[in-house]
């Protein structure tokens, strides 16, 4: 997923009249630090005179980027206007300067784009609905070669759905105002998908939330569209109703999308005339074969990762037959192959610390090692099935050691084990689905591990700080937050 993409649009932001605040309360700092966090940076932000231990910005750095990016004096302080921004509806998704694309450029690659509304709003009439989103698409098909249909049954490029709160992906709406719908970047799965937030009210007017003017921001997302910082632009992260009546989109985001989806010159020209083709080279001898894949890119926006854990205090995150540590004083990143470290091992699928007695253990395939230090124990590998598991299962997805219950949960697809350490065996009743035992953290694992009293559960290249004992999600990561990444 591309974010949870909210809505936008048009606003002009007030470039006087602010009113300085000489003591923000710690409410307005608490909400502050949530929207920075948020929307201006991967993993964190950190409030004035607080420790916070995901922040690679300052809060003061973090919000004079705010403050720059909507036209704002950049003083580093909250003030009147800079709350009053910070309260506008908007989208979930992150700023960048003008129009931006989604790292990697995704893009659909065909030209027929079939699009489902699966559940409506009660707001509207379902043809108003059905018509909005028509003119919504077609505020696309007019500046770039594609088409869209709407199909009535069956999985579509696009599913479009309203609903509240927690709707079944990675990024639960907050209720009436704030983030107002999200959508995905192109791709397969869920790749393209919108959905929009039922505790707003939806309408074709001024009043409540314009579904039209939302729609078209979240399928410029949907067409592999970022956010502008140019305030005339659609996808400016803020919304505010414009009028629609021939609406067309602005310059700004029609070069953007147009960027990634060429309009091929019907009539093209040559530019030289031909010459005559010259007497061939022999062909020089071929480069010889590379002898290993080029590491992973820890920098990469859609980093996932196959494992992650701590080793004696470090992080570590495994990706391709590499890891990458980290220390706890978060001192820089080293990169290593894994067999330089621990012979024998060619790649990690699920890893987790066992500090009583100081072990990791390290799952590859049908079978599973014993870590300690730099060094392999004696005995291993061993099978999977040693932990209890049924003879089906051949790959362990996740692993993470709980130290609150002494117990270790092994994720596998969509269901996960509990492993009772001080008994050696599995508990009774599992394994258990995760989605209904851990709600908001996706449909499955791919990497988890424990970090200063929280659960990290990586699904996909998003990660969700996860508190046990509330059983409830703290907030959401990118994977590369961890990477020290510019």
């Amino acid at each position: 997923m591309e974010c949870a993409i909210a809505v936008i649009i048009v606003v002009i932001v007030a470039q006087c009249g602010a009113v300085p605040l000489a003591s923000p309360s710690q409410e307005e700092l608490s909400k502050a630090q949530a929207y920075l966090s948020r929307f201006f940076s991967d993993v964190g932000v950190s409030a004035p005179n607080t420790v916070w231990r995901s922040s690679l910005d300052s809060f003061d750095e973090t919000l004079r980027k705010m403050q720059k990016y909507f036209g704002l004096e950049e003083t580093g302080q909250l003030d009147s206007n800079t709350i009053e921004v910070m309260a506008r509806p908007r989208c979930g998704f992150t700023d960048v300067p003008r129009y931006g694309h989604f790292e990697g450029r995704p893009k659909w690659h065909k030209r027929l784009i079939t699009y489902r509304i699966t559940e409506y709003s009660p707001d509207l009439s379902q043809s108003d609905v059905d018509t909005t989103i028509a003119k919504a698409f077609k505020v696309y098909s007019d500046v770039i070669p594609l088409d869209f249909k709407k199909i009535d049954s069956g999985t579509a490029d696009i599913m479009i759905k309203f609903k509240a709160r927690d709707h079944g992906d990675f990024a639960p709406f907050d209720g009436q105002g704030g983030v107002l719908a999200h959508a995905f970047s192109p791709g397969e799965g869920n790749g393209g998908d919108a959905h929009f937030d039922e505790d707003e009210t939806w309408t074709l007017t001024s009043s409540g939330a314009n579904l039209f003017l939302v729609a078209a921001h979240e399928f410029g997302h949907a067409m592999g569209l970022a956010h502008s910082q140019d305030q005339t632009a659609l996808m400016f992260p803020t919304y505010q109703y414009v009028n629609t009546d021939n609406y067309r989109l602005p310059d700004d985001d029609r070069l953007g999308v147009q960027a990634t989806y060429a309009i091929p010159d019907p009539n093209p020209q040559p530019t030289k005339k031909p010459v005559p083709k010259p007497v061939p080279e022999p062909e020089p001898e071929p480069d010889p074969e590379p002898t290993s894949e080029p590491p992973p890119d820890r920098c990469n926006r859609y980093l996932i990762f196959d494992a992650a854990t701590t080793i004696d205090g470090n992080l570590h995150f495994f990706k391709d037959g590499h890891f990458w540590s980290r220390g706890s004083n978060w001192d820089g990143i080293t990169l290593k192959k894994i067999d330089s470290v621990w012979p024998g091992i060619k790649r990690v699928d699920a890893a987790y610390e066992y500090k009583p007695d100081n072990t990791v253990i390290f799952f590859e395939g049908d079978h599973y090692w014993g870590i300690r230090g730099n060094t392999v124990l004696p005995g291993y590998p061993k099978p999977i099935s040693d932990f209890g598991f049924p003879r089906y299962i051949t790959k362990v997805d996740a692993a993470v050691y709980v130290p609150f219950i002494s117990k270790t949960l092994l994720f596998v697809r969509g269901k996960y084990w509990s492993y009772n350490e001080r008994r050696g065996r599995m508990d009774g009743g599992y394994p258990k689905r995760i989605n209904k035992e851990f709600r908001g953290i996706g449909l499955s694992v791919d990497a988890a591990f424990a970090n200063k009293g929280y659960l990290y559960f990586s699904s996909g290249f998003r990660q969700t700080e996860y508190h046990y004992n509330r059983r409830r999600v703290i907030r959401t990561l990118l994977n590369s937050g961890w990477m020290d990444c510019k």
